[in-house]
């Protein structure tokens, strides 16, 4: 930096610490640079608006998102009866429910956490349909034909495997993935005459989920081959919601 005539801000650089579990005997010490400038340790990154947690978790990134988004909702709620439904509905896709579907896949949510952005969707749900606040939303949710969280993620999991297997998708998403048919191990099997992926064999249930690889993998393989046989991407974006939707409400 000094080569370049650069200065380093203090306020905003910060140390990062990537590690699933951290003794507590572990100090988290700061850098100290020209002897007059420290840089202070963190355990939590932003990047492209996604939060990173030191442990690989979405906690930080997951609470922040349910925050916004009911704060958004409470805006909404205040000028409900001011507008039609067709804006509010607009009002609520655009403010609440694009901001809980940005990130949600970039790692494996455990329950907990995809039950907080559940209700965030329940309470969207609530407000567009104009019901009570303990109103149960499985009922609107079907009419409006939204999926829930779970079935979200798994939705833009297929999209991005579709797109790897048509070249479509960055080389380094493609290369993690390996069709069944291309083993020679597999070859003789059933499942290598179909469009089935294999399954990367993980150590870690916590940390193998968060892989790309795995849980991309196993969406795949649990859509129908007329589903995963398309080679449209429209198509297959509108197949594979209606596949979903199906098997949660219908």
């Amino acid at each position: 930096m000094s080569c370049n005539r650069l200065q380093l801000n203090t306020s905003k650089t910060s140390k990062f610490f990537g590690a699933r579990r951290i003794d507590g005997n572990v100090r988290f010490l700061g850098v100290r640079f020209m002897s007059t400038k420290t840089v202070t340790p963190s355990t939590t990154v932003r990047d492209l608006g996604i939060y990173t947690d030191y442990d690989a978790s979405m906690k930080t990134h997951v609470m922040k998102t349910v925050s916004n988004c009911f704060a958004a909702l409470c805006q909404i709620h205040s000028v409900r009866r001011s507008v039609t439904r067709p804006v509010l509905m607009s009002l609520v896709t655009s403010l609440v429910i694009s901001r809980s579907n940005y990130g949600n896949a970039t790692a494996g949510l455990p329950v907990y956490l995809s039950n907080r952005l559940q209700s965030v969707l329940n309470a969207a749900t609530r407000l567009v349909s104009l019901a009570r606040k303990y109103d149960h939303v499985t009922s609107l949710l079907q009419e409006l034909h939204w999926l829930r969280v779970s079935q979200r993620i798994d939705y833009k999991l297929a999209v991005v495997t579709f797109r790897c297997l048509h070249g479509q998708a960055p080389p380094y998403l493609t290369e993690s993935l390996l069709r069944t048919a291309d083993v020679d191990s597999r070859r003789h099997l059933r499942s290598a005459m179909t469009n089935s992926l294999v399954v990367p064999s993980t150590r870690h249930s916590t940390i193998g989920n968060c892989s790309f690889a795995a849980p991309t993998s196993r969406v795949w393989n649990s859509l129908p081959s007329r589903v995963t046989s398309l080679s449209s991407l429209t198509s297959f974006k509108r197949h594979s919601k209606i596949e979903l939707f199906t098997r949660r409400f219908i």
